[in-house]
């Protein structure tokens, strides 16, 4: 920001001598515009010496993907999303045969098991109670009578979601992929942190009569923010940030409107 080309200094008239006559006559004065030398960059400084940033939901040192930031009133917005309590979506990575202290394939490795028996049908059948288990929760915690015309138009609308602090909850859970012993799991999820979906991860295996751990956590939605509305790190720089916050907004805008009124 500071690099960028400023606005030109503001101008203001003074008094000053006019240049002597040939005549050798007595100086008089002449007004003129001149910059206010208070504007001038190396009296003002940098324009910008502080930016307040603010972090949406958070990642661990373990995880990648979607990481949503605010910049100024987008700190405001950002709490604001926050109490809309939008689904985020994960893919998560698995592999089993192991279990680790802490539930990804870097830990400390405590068991090996077998894995052979494993079926796409039985893991698809454990992540049906999971997901079922989960469905309840959510409509315990969303506080809605579920005979009324609003919990209809809601559920519709796909709104139904806690609308304060809850343990985590799992909306929606698929395979992606089994190929033993590696599988790849898709995770919509609320008030979830990423240690918690590596326990799901670690509780699938065992459901199996196995062990599993996992490989990877990715966030590919957060809210209305795609993978497509982020920002590589090699794309970190004023242009990219400016248009990111620019083509953002409306969504942003949208969603808010539709959910806090």
């Amino acid at each position: 920001l500071n690099a960028a080309p400023g606005r030109a200094p503001r101008q203001h008239v003074r008094f000053l001598p006019a240049p002597a006559g040939s005549d050798g006559g007595e100086t008089g004065l002449v007004a003129a515009r001149v910059p206010v030398l208070a504007d001038h960059p190396l009296v003002r400084g940098p324009r910008f010496r502080r930016l307040k940033i603010g972090a949406g939901h958070r990642l661990d040192v373990k995880a990648s993907g979607v990481f949503v930031l605010g910049i100024g009133h987008g700190n405001k917005l950002l709490t604001d999303l926050y109490n809309c309590h939008l689904t985020k979506v994960y893919t998560v990575g698995g592999l089993f045969g192991k279990a680790t202290d802490d539930f990804s394939d870097t830990g400390k490795l405590v068991e090996k098991t077998t894995f052979d028996h494993i079926t796409r049908e039985k893991l698809e059948r454990i992540l049906a109670v999971i997901q079922g288990t989960n469905h309840k929760a959510l409509l315990m915690h969303s506080n809605i009578d579920m005979k009324t015309q609003e919990a209809y138009e809601l559920a519709v609308k796909g709104l139904i979601r806690p609308m304060g602090k809850s343990p985590p909850i799992i909306t929606a859970i698929r395979c992606l992929q089994l190929t033993l012993p590696e599988f790849q799991l898709e995770i919509h999820c609320l008030h979830e942190t990423q240690q918690y979906l590596r326990k799901i991860v670690h509780e699938i295996g065992l459901e199996l009569k196995s062990s599993a751990v996992c490989t990877q956590v990715r966030r590919i939605r957060d809210g209305v923010f795609t993978l497509d509305d982020a920002l590589l790190r090699t794309q970190w720089n004023l242009q990219s940030i400016q248009n990111a916050i620019w083509d953002c907004q409306l969504k942003v805008k949208t969603e808010l409107e539709k959910t806090l009124g």
